[in-house]
């Protein structure tokens, strides 16, 4: 019998000493409470990390550790809700050479390493990613990028804020992509990212619930939606505005099984 295993991100604040303010946001812990609930409805054994419990430490050690139980036929979902970001492209895999990034309380985690993560998850493994952040489009796998600002709260630090917290931590971060792998690495297991909009597009946040995780909810229906990811892609796309257009994309191995689930089923 396969089995799920299920992480669930919320950063409604982040480390003011590492980014320059604590970028506050309102919906991201609801986001993650909305996502956790809904993985434990399904059977999923599911984990939950807020604010500055959200650490990369601990994002990591969850993610290795699910890479390391999980067998072929078993499913991990992750769902992160939060700041998303940029920062320079060092191994120069990006065109418009900069790579996206989670922020996470104490420190960003990238979309490369990110990629080295799911290469860790044996074959047969479905893997599923719901990010509410901006930049997001390809947060699995590098992409490109660039700004749209509207009046409305985005979750992205500013341009300002997102320069200066680089040039403070430079170090660390080159430090980070200097211990990469050079070559992209194999994925053996199948990636599904949800996402709350495109790499040209921010995620906006709400009172309650991002404006993208709002909307799942409501298409998910507690349960009651019936259809495939790209059904529920395209039902979530419909209710959105202009400026924000979630995406789904596939990355790693092909799985024509999970194509055809129902989501969040195990």
């Amino acid at each position: 019998m396969a089995q799920g295993l299920s992480l669930n991100i919320g950063v409604n604040f982040i480390d003011a000493k590492h980014y320059g303010s604590d970028g506050a946001l309102q919906g991201c812990v609801n986001d993650a409470n909305a996502m956790n609930s809904l993985a434990l409805g399904q059977g999923f054994k599911a984990q939950i990390l807020l604010n500055e419990n959200a650490t990369r430490e601990n994002v990591i050690r969850s993610i290795n550790q699910a890479a390391a139980s999980l067998q072929s036929g078993d499913i991990f979902f992750i769902s992160y809700s939060g700041h998303g970001s940029r920062v320079p492209d060092t191994n120069r895999d990006e065109d418009d050479g900069m790579d996206e990034s989670w922020c996470l309380y104490d420190a960003q985690l990238m979309d490369d390493e990110l990629n080295v993560f799911w290469s860790r998850f044996k074959a047969g493994v479905r893997v599923l990613v719901v990010s509410d952040s901006c930049h997001s489009g390809s947060i699995t796998k590098p992409g490109e990028a660039e700004v749209i600002y509207t009046q409305q709260t985005p979750r992205f630090l500013p341009l300002k804020q997102m320069q200066e917290a680089w040039k403070a931590n430079e170090a660390f971060y080159t430090g980070l992509m200097r211990d990469l792998p050079r070559a992209a690495p194999a994925i053996q297991a199948s990636v599904r990212l949800l996402s709350g909009c495109q790499d040209n597009q921010y995620s906006y946040d709400g009172e309650k619930n991002g404006a993208f995780t709002t909307q799942l909810l409501q298409v998910w229906a507690g349960g009651r939606f019936r259809g495939n990811y790209q059904q529920f892609h395209q039902k979530i796309l419909a209710r959105m505005p202009a400026i924000q257009s979630p995406n789904h994309s596939i990355i790693g191995a092909s799985d024509p099984q999970f194509d055809q689930q129902t989501p969040f089923e195990i």
